[in-house]
């Protein structure tokens, strides 16, 4: 992408010549007049007639200034669209009007695709600068130069007839290659906004689909989302109907919400897909087997510094399990208890490793950071909320990120959305590299995770994320939004094939409130990743 005359509609500048110092000369002769009235009221001599010399002095003056106001014009600009300065244009002719009134072409930004990537990509002002997105935070690499016309004028500002005018050509911005795959993003879209339609997500929805091995962002899809040619209109048929009825701070509130990407820009609590994190780190520090039959036993809860944390099954609980059936299971007082082992010293090295302490620092604009206790505020019960990831709030992107590492073989790649800048004038390409950091788990650990994953889809809570034909793996998860808001977030973490990753997917919906409220949305965040999957044969 990038800011070129091709790519570009024409608007139009309009300069109209019109005579406002009309009141400037009036102002003078009366000055003048008051003048002479005083002059002649109190001067001592009175051989010289001090009204009949102001008057003409001063209405001089004015007349000149008038004329010269007349003949240089004062120029009013004027955006119109092409429809409005095609009938100028006409009227014109007809009019056998030549001068006076100039019709110049502008340029502005055109998006060809509307809808596609709109919170990715941003939008642009009047003036073609980027307000949003893309467009924002690269606006001094896809910025061109504006082209000129150079012309000679006389000291009254009128052109020299006879000397040739010198036109310079703009030059073209910068090429910006995406990592988004057009067709990809557009399934994504596609099935986004019909899981967020069907289960009546009252805060929308997001889906993340990442490479693991380089980092590239392949989608990353938001509802609702926005025309990016008509950036400043209301984009739901709520919003539309109530738009008239809304104050100009609550437009502005409301488009700052339409324009904004959640997946970078908002937190949540990442609920059981954080389970994750917790079997990777016990795992590593040998806290833990695989398949160890009998190694965990859940009684419906467990107790932590004297408060009792239920299972999500208490009133049947899952009893003798292995590690892989903890996970297959969601079970969370396995996973308090593996908390509880690794420490809080120790469980924040790795979330520190995994990249959830700080921001991922991809290049897009707004990216916001985690939200966690310090350390050293840490208690059990709190480590007891964070070991099956509640009571702390981090982004979509951090997460997938970091549950790439596992896909990958262990290693954090820092994710990226643009990998290649070209000079439109020489055509050199600049390479955006691939960051590979520091290994987070051993090989080892991500297999066996991965393996965990993939019993998670055959036969655990994942089952609905099943895709015919592939190995996919995936891990459940359902929070609440905030503390005593009866708002829930029900999300999807999968990876496939899981023998050699190519491609993570994150689906997050928020406040499901549809049939069966968030546990109906748990099943229609499945059918998603399941259908993206299918449809985008990306695997």
């Amino acid at each position: 992408m990038k800011k070129n005359k091709d790519s570009l509609f024409k608007d139009l500048k309009i300069y109209n010549l019109v005579m406002t110092n009309i009141w400037q000369f009036l102002t003078i002769i009366a000055i003048g007049i008051l003048a002479g009235y005083l002059f002649e009221k109190y001067a001592t001599n009175q051989n010289i007639n001090y009204m009949a010399f102001s008057i003409i002095f001063f209405s001089i003056i004015g007349t000149i200034n008038f004329f010269v106001s007349i003949l240089r014009g004062v120029k009013k600009l004027e955006k119109v669209d092409k429809d409005k300065s095609n009938e100028l244009r006409v009227w014109m002719k007809n009019e056998n009007i030549t001068s006076g009134i100039n019709i110049d072409e502008d340029t502005k930004r055109f998006y060809p695709f509307n809808n596609l990537a709109s919170q990715i990509i941003g939008f642009c002002g009047s003036d073609n600068q980027g307000l949003a997105g893309i467009e924002a935070r690269y606006d001094d690499v896809l910025n061109g130069e504006n082209g000129k016309i150079l012309k000679m004028t006389d000291a009254k500002g009128l052109d020299i007839s006879d000397v040739s005018e010198n036109y310079e050509p703009a030059k073209d911005g910068n090429d910006l290659v995406l990592t988004i795959d057009a067709t990809i993003q557009g399934i994504a879209e596609k099935y986004l906004t019909e899981a967020c339609i069907d289960n009546k997500c009252t805060d929308g929805g997001n889906i993340i689909i990442m490479n693991p091995q380089t980092g590239d962002i392949l989608a990353m899809a938001g509802y609702p989302n926005y025309n990016l040619n008509q950036p400043y209109e209301p984009n739901t048929e709520e919003l539309k109907s109530s738009w008239s009825t809304l104050s100009q701070g609550d437009k502005t509130k409301a488009l700052q919400q339409m324009w904004r990407n959640k997946a970078v820009s908002d937190t949540y609590e990442p609920g059981s897909t954080f389970k994750l994190i917790t079997t990777s780190a016990a795992l590593e520090e040998g806290l833990a087997s695989v398949d160890k039959e009998g190694e965990f036993c859940c009684t419906g809860g467990i107790e932590i510094a004297g408060v009792r944390i239920k299972c999500w099954r208490y009133y049947r609980p899952h009893g003798s399990e292995s590690l892989r059936q903890a996970l297959m299971n969601s079970c969370n007082p396995v996973f308090i208890g593996l908390g509880q082992k690794i420490g809080v010293s120790k469980y924040y090295t790795y979330l520190n490793k995994f990249g959830l302490l700080k921001r991922t620092g991809i290049d897009l604009p707004g990216e916001a950071g985690s939200i966690f206790l310090k350390e050293e505020k840490v208690g059990p019960v709190e480590l007891a909320t964070i070991a099956f990831g509640q009571r702390f709030e981090i982004t979509p992107l951090q997460l997938i990120t970091a549950v790439s590492s596992i896909a990958n073989g262990g290693t954090y790649v820092k994710p990226r959305i643009v990998k290649k800048i070209i000079n439109s004038q020489t055509g050199e390409v600049t390479d955006i590299p691939v960051e590979k950091q520091e290994r987070v788990i051993s090989e080892e650990t991500a297999k066996n995770v991965l393996s965990m994953m993939q019993s998670v889809v055959e036969e655990g809570t994942g089952r609905n994320a099943q895709v015919e034909g592939y190995n996919i793996g995936g891990k459940t998860g359902t929070s609440e939004d905030g503390v005593n808001t009866n708002k829930y977030v029900t999300s999807f973490m999968g990876v496939g094939p899981t023998t050699n990753p190519e491609v993570v997917i994150l689906v997050t919906l928020y406040n499901p409130t549809g049939e069966g409220g968030h546990q109906g949305g748990a099943w229609v965040v499945l059918t998603t990743h399941h259908k993206t999957i299918e449809k985008s044969t990306i695997i």
